[in-house]
């Protein structure tokens, strides 16, 4: 066995999830590694819709516009009736597109499309998944993880500061932590499959049987692919035939359809839906992330989005504690991101008992994962009167600026990177808090360096709003309490002191 090696964070799982961590801890310098026990990358479209917010973080993370080239919009839903005839609607409601919402309606790209990107991106910043390398055991103390990691080469020793469990559903992480799973089977069971066919045109989502668990089949072209994705409820006994003989004789028989044929199956499973919750999502040096942490059914998309989004709260406090900022800052990761895995379980419950219900699939903003926020996070500090809105723990909407030497700004393009960025409303440039290392300090006024004429920032004279890396607002000041910024810093930040000492392993620049 080969001696241990060091590194500041072992990713053990290579979805989604473990792929946003990847891609953050990345570009920050992070030592890490990222190991996935599959031999290969995942094959299947499982995941399929991006929620606007999801699509916010891939800006951050430089990949949205490769993710929008390699998918597609969401195709109308045509619910077929008994006659052979059909209706045709949107499925999303979608509204108006306007500068604080920049991406307003759920993309479709098959799971094995976006984290194939996520991969490239990956490896641009110098990085690559280790496929067939499996988590044998591990321990921690004090001062991290000894880990056993097993790969076609052989055995070894990894020490790492810190473990995260980005390992699914089953994840062997949260069952030797000894973490409870609760939760309950939902009593429906169905299967998915990626599928070449002849007999439906690409132009719509076909479903059949709407709100007959026993009779529905929904086939939708996937975008970015020239493959069908065929879903289907099931007994809950006995084994499916997931052939293409199979599922074509399924479709034939509830569609009463002779034209359907299935001509070749590329990925297919069959799975009994769940709603689940970790009771932890920490215990010491090892934390646990999307699948591993939670697991919803498919009703809304909203599983994949809320993964991403774990990661993406994670990234930047793991990487500030490694720096040097408090330890503590890490006990806000379960804080903030339980309270919203246990409300996005609701949802995705209630969507799926009303589709067994009532039929239909038309989705509205409660899916879309803007209105998500922490209000209630010990990171969230409202302490200035001048702010009229977002409020702390809000996600800050974005906003068409304009520069001082009169070309348009995007907020988003100020907020986009590794640092906190700090609004302050002023009459001039000068700002009255002074720059420091992971700190974006701007002034926005007349006279500043961003205007904002349409005041879509609400910020009136001498309000300031200080902005998580992640977009969320993290607390709110006025001129008179500008003092306190340094205070709530040093809850978040490593010390200056701590940055002019920094092995280099860490960038804390401030963008």
């Amino acid at each position: 066995m080969e001696e241990r090696a060091e590194i500041d964070v072992l990713i053990c799982g290579a979805g989604a999830a473990g792929l946003t961590l990847a891609i953050d801890l990345a570009r920050r310098g992070v030592l890490f590694r990222i190991v996935e026990q599959m031999e290969r990358p995942f094959a299947g479209s499982r995941g399929k819709g991006l929620q606007p917010r999801t699509q916010e973080v891939f800006e951050d993370l430089g990949i949205i516009d490769r993710i929008m080239a390699a998918g597609g919009v969401y195709p109308p839903m045509r619910e077929y009736r008994n006659d052979g005839c059909y209706d045709e609607k949107a499925i999303f409601e979608a509204p108006e597109p306007s500068p604080d919402v920049p991406y307003f309606i759920a993309l479709m790209i098959p799971q094995f499309l976006t984290e194939g990107v996520m991969r490239e991106r990956l490896a641009e910043l110098g990085h690559r998944v280790e496929f067939g390398t499996a988590l044998i055991d591990f321990e921690q103390d004090d001062d991290g993880v000894g880990a056993r990691l097993k790969s076609p080469g052989g055995e070894e020793r990894v020490h790492t500061r810190y473990l995260v469990g980005a390992d699914g559903g089953r994840s062997s992480i949260r069952s030797a932590l000894g973490i409870d799973f609760p939760g309950k089977t939902l009593g429906v069971r169905a299967i998915v499959a990626d599928a070449h066919l002849s007999g439906l045109d690409r132009a719509a989502w076909h479903q059949f049987n709407d709100g007959d668990m026993e009779r529905l089949v929904m086939i939708c072209p996937l975008a970015g692919t020239d493959l069908f994705q065929v879903q289907a409820p099931i007994p809950l006994d006995g084994e499916p035939d997931l052939s293409a003989d199979g599922l074509t004789r399924m479709i034939a028989e509830r569609t009463g359809r002779s034209d359907i044929d299935v001509l070749s199956v590329a990925w297919a499973s069959a799975y009994a839906m769940n709603a689940r919750l970790a009771d932890r999502y920490r215990v010491g040096r090892v934390l646990l992330a999307g699948d591993a942490a939670h697991i919803h059914p498919p009703t809304g998309g909203q599983g994949l989005n809320t993964s991403v989004q774990d990661a993406y709260n994670l990234g930047w406090k793991l990487a500030a504690v490694l720096a040097g900022a408090p330890a503590t800052l890490l006990d806000t990761y379960e804080e903030e991101r339980r309270a919203v895995a246990a409300d996005v379980l609701g949802l995705s419950t209630q969507l799926l008992d009303r589709q067994r219900e009532q039929g239909g699939m038309r989705r509205g903003r409660d899916t879309h994962q803007l209105d998500i926020g922490y209000p209630h996070s010990s990171l969230s500090h409202d302490g200035g009167g001048q702010t009229i809105c977002p409020r702390a723990g809000e996600r800050m909407p974005d906003a068409t600026l304009t520069g001082a030497a009169g070309q348009p700004r995007r907020l988003f393009d100020v907020m986009t990177g590794m640092h906190w960025t700090l609004l302050l409303s002023s009459p001039d440039y000068w700002p009255i808090v002074a720059a420091r290392a992971g700190l974006r300090v701007v002034t926005v006024g007349e006279g500043a360096e961003l205007r904002d004429p349409s005041n879509q920032l609400s910020l009136a004279e001498g309000g300031c709003l200080l902005i998580r890396p992640d977009g969320y607002v993290g607390a709110t000041f006025d001129a008179a309490s500008s003092t306190l910024v340094g205070d709530y810093l040093a809850k978040v930040l490593p010390s200056e002191n701590a940055c002019s000492q920094s092995n280099g392993r860490v960038d804390v620049a401030p963008t």
